[in-house]
């Protein structure tokens, strides 16, 4: 999954984005109103997390513009009011959850996973290939039995072409996904990262080479 973080607090902004990407998602951060604007015009996102009160004013405005234009991005608000009627005004306003500072980073990370199977933005929450078995709840992947040690980037790698099984990738739409603004298109990230994630999936191989194209995973009892 790709994200879109909006939060003035620079010390905040690196943390919640740390900890995204340690959970393998990808991640790009602005830190005002316009700058979100703009992203979000530019890029697809899989969920946004707005801190509500910014420097430009209440995050607020700018959701219900994107709502009234039919965006049905995933949208988490992160605010230090709590009241009832600041949450209640979050969800009316377009908001689909609502997490008051301060909060910790793992309950943030989790809510964003459950925020996108509920919207479905991700697949069912369990990929059974075979002899490969990949939970999307618990990040976890196992092959018969035994549990992989997967990075978080290597897991949402796998996690997109289980989604797509048996058809083929493109390498830029896993670099769209997997990687955030930073990443350089023209890099060998990805084939060096395939190589990584082929090694831990052992034999026979699952995740095959489509020449100019990308990769393509499959099932593990057509493997070989």
């Amino acid at each position: 999954m790709r994200l879109l973080v909006v939060e003035d607090d620079p010390d905040l902004r690196f943390a919640i984005a740390a900890a995204l990407r340690g959970a393998g998602l990808a991640v790009d951060v602005v830190a005002d109103l316009p700058a979100a604007d703009e992203a979000l015009f530019v890029t697809r996102y899989d969920c946004v997390i707005f801190d509500r009160m910014l420097p430009a004013g209440d995050a607020l405005g700018l959701v219900g513009d994107l709502r009234r234009s039919g965006q049905t991005v995933p949208i988490l608000f992160l605010t230090g009011r709590d009241s009832i009627t600041d949450r209640v005004d979050g969800f009316a306003g377009g908001g689909d959850d609502y997490l008051v500072k301060p909060f910790a980073l793992p309950e943030l990370v989790a809510r964003v996973h459950a925020l996108c199977r509920r919207t479905g933005q991700l697949r069912p929450p369990v990929h059974v290939l075979g002899d490969l078995e990949i939970d999307t709840a618990r990040r976890q992947a196992r092959r018969a039995g035994v549990r992989l040690m997967l990075t978080g980037k290597e897991f949402a790698v796998l996690e997109i072409l289980a989604a797509h099984v048996d058809q083929a990738v493109q390498r830029t739409v896993l670099i769209e996904k997997c990687w955030d603004e930073m990443a350089e298109p023209n890099s060998n990230v990805v084939e060096v990262l395939v190589s990584q994630l082929r090694r831990k999936l052992g034999d026979p191989p699952l995740i095959h080479t489509v020449r100019g194209v990308g990769y393509r995973l499959e099932a593990a009892d057509q493997a070989g």
